[in-house]
């Protein structure tokens, strides 16, 4: 008995975790984006622990990508944890082919999963949470 209780309780504390991961952002242009990415390859610049994983071009595109309608249609996928993109059209009252893409974009920048079954897609949140970085004087030079 006592390691049937254990078993719930880990999963438990998995299903909690998840439902609470933090993703960090990043804004910062193009440009800069780049820059960045070359002074990482060329060792002059190590990423310290704790800086965004996720960057976005504007607060506009970030804003986007976490607008009000996405935002609501991630505490659907959180709550009702559909099954198939189907399902979630239902839930949600979106089309189809609108939640495919904005699924894939909310993938792209870990916010959500995309889980292939036999037969369908099933959208899983992967963040819940978003700190959002950005100044005018970040920089990185070649």
């Amino acid at each position: 008995m006592e390691s049937r209780r254990r078993n719930i309780k880990i999963v438990d504390w998995k299903v909690s975790e998840m439902a609470k991961k933090t993703i960090k952002i990043g804004i910062m242009s193009r440009e800069q984006y780049k820059n960045r990415t070359i002074a990482i390859a060329r060792g002059n610049h190590k990423p310290k622990r704790g800086e965004p994983k996720v960057w976005f071009e504007s607060v506009q595109s970030m804003a986007q990508v976490l607008s009000s309608e996405n935002q609501k249609l991630l505490r659907i996928i959180q709550k009702q944890k559909p099954e198939s993109l189907k399902q979630l059209e239902v839930l949600s009252g979106r089309k189809r082919s609108n939640l495919s893409r904005t699924l894939r974009t909310m993938s792209r920048y870990g916010i959500v999963e995309l889980v292939k079954q036999k037969h369908a897609v099933k959208p899983l949140v992967k963040a819940t949470d978003f700190k959002v970085e950005f100044g005018l004087n970040t920089s990185f030079s070649n």
